[in-house]
């Protein structure tokens, strides 16, 4: 299918004020050398990397939920980076090399610094490079691809997220109508990621859960919230296995968006 990825700023705005449902909204797709400028932890287990370099001019962020790969090289160092094929698209090499997906957390195109929010965990490939990136490592961004826009013209908005979302609800936070009614539901590991910061808007709720040894409560927890009148859109993005009772349960009800970024188990999810 061929992706219309003239003026995706403009169509992105658009859809936000005005439009319907969840489109696809594609961006052209850059593959850029940059390096780690800064490191913190945000709270325990997140840590954001701050990347940066005149690689990144031109980047293209609109949607709160856009992500970037991280390309990592082979284990024998050989780079494999995919490469621009001149249509806004990548061509990439065979086999696939191994990459993550992260959520753009902020963009500053004046400073030309990229922000990325990555929760840490024992083992993976991915979890290991971030423990261990040090300021001024070399690193190979791809993307991001495009938007799956959603309008900012609902009545209230329901976000059901793990850790790996969050990322993804407080861009959205920052840059919603000022007006937002929205009640966020997110579940992590453990009460210190309570810290993740999110910004305090009127009309917005947050409840914060502790995944247990049975297993999560999220959806239970969504699924039992009292919703206002008027149309709502729920946002739900995490571990696949714990959102999957949402796409049940949102069906003839409300307009959503429901997106598994990992599954245990399964390295490198697509879903």
């Amino acid at each position: 299918m061929t992706v219309d990825r003239h003026d995706p700023a403009g169509r992105v705005a658009a859809h936000h004020s005005g439009g319907s449902g969840t489109t696809r909204i594609g961006y052209p797709i850059g593959v850029r050398r940059v390096r780690v400028v800064a490191r913190r932890l945000v709270t325990p287990r997140m840590l954001r990397l701050t990347l940066g370099g005149p690689g990144l001019a031109g980047f293209h962020t609109y949607q709160a939920d856009d992500h970037v790969r991280v390309v990592f090289p082979d284990p024998d160092g050989t780079r494999r980076d995919p490469v621009p094929d001149g249509q806004g698209m990548l061509d990439w090499p065979r086999p696939f090399p191994e990459s993550r997906k992260y959520t753009v957390r902020r963009y500053d195109p004046v400073a030309h610094e990229l922000d990325l929010d990555l929760v840490l965990h024992d083992g993976g490939l991915a979890s290991t490079w971030a423990a261990t990136a040090a300021v001024g490592d070399e690193v190979t961004v791809a993307g991001p691809p495009g938007a799956k826009a959603f309008p900012h013209t609902h009545d209230h908005y329901v976000f059901a997220v793990d850790a790996t979302a969050l990322p993804a609800v407080a861009r959205w936070l920052e840059e919603a109508p000022a007006d937002v009614s929205a009640h966020v539901v997110a579940e992590v590991d453990d009460a210190a990621e309570w810290d993740y910061p999110l910004a305090s808007r009127d009309g917005v709720t947050v409840t914060w859960l502790v995944r247990g040894a049975t297993g999560s409560t999220l959806a239970q927890e969504v699924r039992s919230l009292r919703l206002p009148a008027g149309r709502t859109f729920l946002f739900a993005a995490g571990e696949a296995t714990d959102i999957r009772p949402l796409r049940a349960w949102r069906r003839d009800r409300l307009d959503s968006l429901v997106t598994g970024y990992w599954k245990r188990g399964i390295a490198g999810l697509e879903d």
